[in-house]
C-alpha cells in the first residue's frame, strides 16, 4: 500500500470516528449500540472505495449486523462528511464490515486456558549414549 494510500486511510477512520462520537448519525441501529470503534480502514488503489471495519464490544452477533446495516444506509452521509472535511476531489464510498480479530484472540485465549500448563516432564534416563532419542518422532501423538 503506498503511502498516499495509507495516509487517506487513517483520515478516513479519523474522519468516521469522529462522526460516530459526535453523535451524528441518527439511525436507531447505529445510535443505540454504545460505543462503535472503526478499528482499520482499507481503501482501494483509486482511492473511490473504502471498507470500515468496526467492533462494538459486549454485542451479540445479530446486534453487530444491525448496527453493520445502520452504517451502510448511513454510508452517503459518511461520504459527504469525508468530502467535506478532507476536500477530495472524489470522495471514497465506504462500506462497512464487522472487525472479527477480537473475537479470534478471546478464542485463541479460551483454546490456550482450555489447554491448560504444558508440564515439562524429565526425559527417562537412558544407558546407552547414543539410544533412539529420535526413535517416537514418527510415532502418531496421543491426545
Amino acid at each position: 500500500m503506498s503511502q498516499r494510500m495509507e495516509r487517506v486511510a487513517g483520515e478516513v477512520r479519523a474522519v468516521l470516528g469522529e462522526t460516530l462520537a459526535r453523535d451524528e448519525i441518527k439511525d436507531p441501529r447505529v445510535r443505540g449500540a454504545g460505543l462503535i470503534t472503526v478499528t482499520h480502514v482499507r481503501i482501494s488503489g483509486d482511492l473511490r472505495h473504502a471498507r470500515a471495519l468496526f467492533t462494538v464490544h459486549g454485542l451479540d452477533e445479530a446486534g453487530m449486523e444491525r448496527v453493520r446495516q445502520g452504517l451502510d444506509h448511513a454510508s452517503g452521509y459518511f461520504r459527504q462528511a469525508i468530502a467535506r472535511r478532507l476536500r477530495m476531489k472524489v470522495a471514497p464510498a465506504v462500506s462497512f464490515e464487522v472487525d472479527r480479530v477480537f473475537e479470534q484472540a478471546e478464542r485463541v485465549e479460551r483454546l490456550l486456558k482450555d489447554i491448560g500448563p504444558v508440564s515439562q516432564a524429565p526425559a527417562p534416563a537412558s544407558d546407552d549414549a547414543g539410544g533412539d532419542e529420535d526413535a517416537d518422532e514418527d510415532a502418531p501423538e496421543e491426545r
